[in-house]
């Protein structure tokens, strides 16, 4: 009960959704990204949903780690921007995890402490990204410090791409020739697909890839790509009407007066707005799916509600639900609306009760809030 905003999450979406990426991995391993929980959907839940079928997940930090290890997560944890001090060892050599290695002072630090038990390194290379990684020319010689040492079990070869869900980029190719040239030769198992290397990079699909957007069924891709058919959203962000008024012609409504009417106009009220996350510059017209019609956003969005013009749809009244993205309307779609990309309206979710569904049915809610 009380105020009407929730995020619900179908955990059969996601499900599927992870065996597409499996399918497009071919003989690959999917690293399922749950980085800042899950892009919100709940980095537990979705954990453990995807447990009997994923081969590991993929986290920014220790304290995300160690969250899925509390939750009785077994399959290798990577930490995807590695360790950032020393006493982060310990951790790692307690509960197993996977760690990425971009930079010199970690290999420094993996000679000085020395762990107990072989550990999995994920050695990264700045291919073209201009983001963490060693240079080309510095790589190997990086691989061959961590050969030397007797705690590191194996090596994948990895890196990440720049512009992959740019159509046909140039910038991508180039990357990927850059790694293949300075890996010829080395052993182990390689990984360089995000959601949009794996859709439309076929030659970097590796030994894992590493999708993240892909699995809440989101295109990353801003213009459409075809597959957008055979994945499902998985998050749902609803609300209610709370008021409705008619306004005559010459009305303004919403902070700032950026909209006024143009004619008699029926004007509803909606239970969101910027603290729960949903876009603040999302412009005039933005759509809002309610009652199977879709309905022009109205006026600035406030910190708890937004407006929308009902003047077209027959027989709405108070207590509606208002869809604010989901199956019929995508996330990708609002966030062009808004001059953003749909990463940052998932992620940037607050206050927002979630509920989890599995099979049609509610499996459970929490007293929690997603938080951003």
């Amino acid at each position: 009960m009380g105020r009407p905003a929730t995020a619900t999450i179908n955990l059969d979406a996601l499900r599927h959704n992870y065996r597409i990426t499996q399918q497009l991995s071919g003989s690959g391993q999917v690293m399922a990204v749950v980085k800042a929980d899950a892009y919100s959907h709940g980095a537990t839940a979705c954990a453990t949903a995807l447990a009997d079928v994923a081969r590991g997940f993929a986290v920014a930090c220790i304290e995300e780690a160690l969250e899925l290890r509390a939750a009785g997560i077994k399959q290798p944890i990577l930490l995807l921007e590695g360790f950032f001090e020393p006493s982060e060892l310990a951790m790692i050599d307690r509960y197993r995890l996977d760690t990425v290695i971009h930079h010199q002072y970690q290999i420094d630090a993996l000679v000085a402490e020395p762990l107990d038990h072989p550990v999995r390194i994920w050695l990264k290379m700045d291919s073209g990204m201009g983001r963490v990684g060693f240079a080309p020319d510095t790589y190997r010689a990086a691989w061959e410090q961590l050969c030397a040492l007797s705690c590191v079990k194996d090596i994948v070869l990895m890196s990440h791409f720049a512009c992959a869900d740019e159509a046909d980029s140039e910038h991508a190719q180039q990357q990927l020739a850059t790694f293949n040239a300075y890996t010829q030769g080395l052993p182990g198992e390689r990984s360089f697909c995000n959601s949009a290397g794996l859709l439309a990079l076929k030659d970097a699909r590796g030994d894992w890839n590493r999708p993240g957007l892909l699995l809440y069924g989101v295109s990353p891709f801003t213009e459409a790509h075809g597959f957008e058919s055979k994945i499902q959203p998985v998050m749902e962000l609803s609300s209610a009407i709370i008021s409705i008024k008619d306004i005559p012609a010459g009305s303004s409504v919403g902070y700032g007066s950026q909209w006024t009417a143009e004619s008699p106009t029926r004007i509803g009220v909606v239970a969101i707005g910027y603290a729960d996350g949903y876009p603040r510059h999302a412009v005039n017209g933005t759509p809002i799916s309610i009652n199977g019609y879709r309905v022009p956003l109205v006026g600035r969005v406030s910190m708890d509600m937004l407006t929308v013009d009902l003047t077209e749809i027959p027989n709405v009244q108070i207590g509606d639900r208002a869809i604010l993205w989901g199956k019929d309307l995508s996330v990708a779609e609002v966030a062009g609306f808004a001059n953003t990309i749909p990463y940052q309206l998932l992620c940037n979710l607050n206050r927002v009760p979630v509920e989890y569904h599995k099979n049609s049915v509610a499996v459970m809610e929490t007293a929690e809030y997603i938080s951003a």
